[in-house]
């Protein structure tokens, strides 16, 4: 992996068009292996590097702008939730916390990947359907992967919504923020196993490790959906994937939009479920 740190801090391959995304999961190995402290100084280049991809004053964006805040594959490219939450999963394997000026910064492009209208949203997208889940993104006339509502609402989804929520637990919000109230209450209505509520079998093992990462930052080892049915989450996620491993002890997704269709990337995804769903 060290192999691959930049000359301007980041870690990833010359020609990656990921660069976020590589960095912040780098940061987040190396976080782990530092115990020795042989690693500070690639981390700290690192994380000043990935602070640099989020768009704020240094760009001349200020918090009116509804890229403020987020974060997008790599220099000046459009922020979007997903992106985001591995800034601010990099940035909390670090020991940054709520205090942090880029948390509390995506918190604001955070809020406003949200249908909720409230005093953190006021975008043009937050009353158009007001779910309480969240998108891909707001920014450039904003875009979800699931369907847009005749209004222009963006359809909310699984796995933003487990990444919306777990970026604003990580970010300080409480439980009983209008927020977090919100997207646990959307999450209720859709708890599933089967699918990526709102995109079907898209990106279904993202969806898996991103709701393992949320559901263990909420810290309640049952979620009760919306007919009043408590999960043992941890349990029935470990089940779930139990079920879908290869023979060869991989996984891959038959339904191979956002690289799925890779056993590597599958599987590593699936190991992270895992790791949050310890008994």
């Amino acid at each position: 992996m060290t192999q691959h740190v930049q000359a301007d801090g980041g870690i990833y391959k010359s020609d990656s068009l990921h660069r976020n995304y590589d960095t912040c999961i780098a940061i987040m190995a190396l976080a782990k292996a530092n115990t020795d402290g042989r690693y500070d100084e690639i981390l700290e280049r690192a994380e000043s590097f990935v602070k640099h991809l989020q768009w704020d004053e240094s760009e001349g964006v200020d918090p009116s702008d509804v890229r403020y805040g987020g974060a997008g594959y790599g220099s000046k490219s459009r922020p979007d939730l997903s992106n985001t939450s591995f800034l601010v999963d990099a940035l909390k394997s670090l020991g940054r916390g709520e205090d942090d000026p880029a948390i509390r910064k995506a918190l604001i492009f955070v809020s406003r990947c949200q249908n909720l209208e409230s005093p953190y949203n006021d975008t043009e997208f937050a009353a158009k359907i007001n779910d309480g889940g969240f998108y891909y993104t707001v920014a450039a006339g904003g875009e979800t992967k699931a369907e847009t509502t005749p209004e222009g609402g963006l359809r909310s989804y699984g796995s933003m919504t487990y990444a919306g929520l777990k970026s604003m637990i990580y970010a300080g919000v409480e439980k009983d923020d209008p927020r977090v109230k919100a997207a646990v209450d959307f999450l209720r209505r859709h708890y599933d196993l089967e699918s990526n509520p709102g995109v079907g079998k898209q990106g279904l093992y993202y969806y898996y490790q991103t709701m393992a990462k949320a559901l263990d930052a909420f810290g309640d080892p049952s979620f009760e959906d919306a007919q009043g049915t408590s999960h043992d989450w941890k349990a029935e996620l470990r089940q779930k994937l139990a079920e879908l491993q290869q023979e060869d002890g991989s996984w891959v997704n038959s339904t191979t939009r956002w690289m799925e269709g890779d056993p590597n990337l599958v599987t590593a995804y699936a190991l992270l479920a895992l790791s949050h769903c310890r008994p």
